[in-house]
């Protein structure tokens, strides 16, 4: 069960959800250039290219989670900061996710390592239609701490990547998303690198409407052999 605190035209309210679908878009840039950038990172790390671009993946709804700290297993994954789309009852809102994944095994399989890590989402929600006409404008940024320095993993504006319209005209079984429906809207490149972290910091600022929303969370690396 997942708890939302939710800002639409000023007034707030508190709703709880139980996800029934997660789907995560991959390769979710306009620019080809980042694109490619984002490609050629994961092919440093021994991840093969997508098919094709955009493409969905499939993981399971259990994975999403609010809490704190995220136990992985091995020093191999680490965080990207995603804009979030939840589908309510009521319409579409616009939400903040880390797609928290296992390296090793996506050299693997993409696919198999969705379901390997928990998928934090913040508690935040904003109405995506008050969102919508400005998309470009709203600006992704993570802070990931290493070795015990904060440094400044991801920053960019949305203009970056794909609408959520897009996204969802070309989903298969597209182009709405049933209410129960999560999904994750792509990344942007990793400054300096894909890098595992003791702590994952992401914020989605507005600075048309100067609101921001925010998610932290620690990460727990447990042993893989006890």
């Amino acid at each position: 069960m997942l708890t939302f605190h939710r800002d639409a035209a000023g007034r707030r309210d508190t709703i709880a959800l139980s996800p029934e679908t997660l789907v995560i878009a991959g390769w979710a840039g306009r620019d080809e250039a980042a694109i490619r950038h984002h490609i050629d990172e994961l092919a440093a790390i021994g991840v093969p290219p997508p098919s094709s671009v955009p493409v969905y993946y499939r993981a399971a709804a259990a994975t999403l989670t609010q809490a704190p700290r995220l136990d992985v297993l091995g020093p191999d994954s680490s965080g990207e900061a995603e804009p979030v789309i939840v589908s309510l009852a009521d319409g579409l809102w616009l939400g903040l996710g880390s797609d928290h994944t296992d390296r090793k095994a996506e050299t693997v399989g993409i696919a198999l390592s969705k379901q390997l890590c928990g998928k934090p989402v913040g508690t935040g929600l904003w109405r995506l239609d008050e969102v919508a006409p400005h998309w470009d404008e709203l600006i992704l940024r993570a802070y990931a701490t290493i070795a015990g320095e904060r440094v400044l993993y991801q920053e960019g504006r949305l203009t970056a990547l794909r609408t959520p319209g897009d996204l969802m005209a070309r989903r298969p079984g597209g182009p709405d998303l049933p209410p129960g429906t999560v999904m994750f809207g792509g990344t942007l490149g990793a400054i300096g690198g894909i890098r595992p972290a003791d702590r994952f910091e992401m914020e989605l600022e507005d600075p048309v409407l100067t609101r921001t929303l925010t998610h932290a969370y620690d990460i727990a690396v447990l042993p893989v052999v006890a």
